[in-house]
C-alpha cells in the first residue's frame, strides 16, 4: 500500500469516515427505538444497537489507524512507516458477526430452547467463519488467502443452509405481516455476506497492489454498512410491526366487562 495515488487515498479515507458516522448514528437510532416495542423484542434492538456500536467504534480506530500510515507530501501520498492495522476489521467481525445472526433468532420471538439451540448453533458457525478467514487476509502469498478463504466457505455455506433450510418452517410460522419483512432481512444477510468473498479474493486475483487494497477496503465498509446499519433497520421494522400485532391481539381477546 505504498503507492496510492491522492485520489485512491481520499476514496478510502472518506469511506472510513462515511462509515463511522452511518453506524454511529444507527446505534443512537436502534438504543431509542427500544421505547416502540414491546418487551419481548427490546434484547433484539439492544444487540442491534451493540452491533452498530461495536463497529463504528472499530471504524473510528481504522480511520485512525489510516490517517497514521499515510502522509500529504508535495501532492502525493506517502508512507509514513506506521503501519495500518487491517486486524481492527476481524476483530469487529469476531463480535458483530454471530451477534447478527442472534439478533435475527431473538426477533423472531422464538421458543427458548429453538432459541438457544439455533442462536448457540449459528454464533459458533459465524465466529469459526471470520477466524479461518484471517489467516488468509495476512498471508503473504495468493495460495495462502485461496486456502484460508477456501476453509472459511464451510461454516458460511453451513450458516446459509441454516438460514434457508433449517428456519424455513419458523419463518412460515411468524405473523403474516412480518413475515415478509423476516424473510427479507434473512436475503439482505445472505447477500451482503456474499460480497465479503469477492472483495476477500479481489487481492489473490492479479490486481495490482494499491488498487486491491482500495477495493477490499471500500468494498468491506459498503457491505459493513448494509450488513449492520441496513440489516439493523429492517430487525427494528420487524419488532415495531410484531409488537403492534402483539398488541391488537391482546385487545381483541381481552373480555368485554
Amino acid at each position: 500500500m505504498e503507492n496510492l495515488s491522492v485520489g485512491q487515498y481520499d476514496l478510502v479515507y472518506n469511506a472510513f469516515s462515511f462509515g463511522f458516522a452511518t453506524l454511529a448514528a444507527a446505534t443512537i437510532f436502534f438504543w431509542l427505538g427500544r421505547s416502540q416495542v414491546t418487551a419481548r423484542y427490546k434484547t433484539a434492538l439492544t444487540i442491534t444497537g451493540l452491533v452498530t456500536f461495536i463497529a463504528a467504534y472499530h471504524y473510528f480506530r481504522i480511520f485512525e489507524s489510516w490517517s497514521d500510515a499515510y502522509v500529504y507530501v508535495d501532492g502525493t501520498i506517502q508512507a509514513t512507516g506506521t503501519p495500518f492495522n487491517d486486524a481492527y476489521r476481524y476483530v469487529d467481525w469476531l463480535l458483530t458477526v454471530p451477534l447478527l445472526l442472534i439478533e435475527l433468532i431473538l426477533v423472531m420471538g422464538l421458543s427458548r430452547s429453538e432459541t438457544l439451540s439455533r442462536g448457540t448453533r449459528l454464533g459458533v458457525l459465524a465466529a469459526l467463519m471470520i477466524a479461518l478467514g484471517y489467516p488468509g487476509e495476512i498471508a503473504s502469498a495468493t495460495s495462502g488467502r485461496w486456502l484460508w478463504g477456501g476453509l472459511a466457505m464451510i461454516p458460511f455455506l453451513w450458516i446459509i443452509y441454516e438460514l434457508f433450510v433449517g428456519l424455513s418452517k419458523s419463518i412460515e410460522g411468524q405473523p403474516e405481516d412480518s413475515r415478509g419483512l423476516i424473510k427479507m432481512a434473512r436475503n439482505v444477510t445472505v447477500a451482503s455476506w456474499a460480497f465479503y468473498p469477492v472483495v476477500y479474493f479481489a487481492g489473490a486475483i492479479g490486481l495490482g497492489d494499491a488498487s486491491s487494497d482500495v477495493i477490499i477496503q471500500v468494498g468491506y465498509t459498503i457491505a459493513d454498512i448494509i450488513a449492520k446499519a441496513g440489516f439493523g433497520i429492517l430487525i427494528f421494522l420487524i419488532a415495531v410491526r410484531k409488537s403492534h400485532y402483539e398488541q391488537e391481539n391482546e385487545t381483541l381477546t381481552v373480555p368485554i366487562k
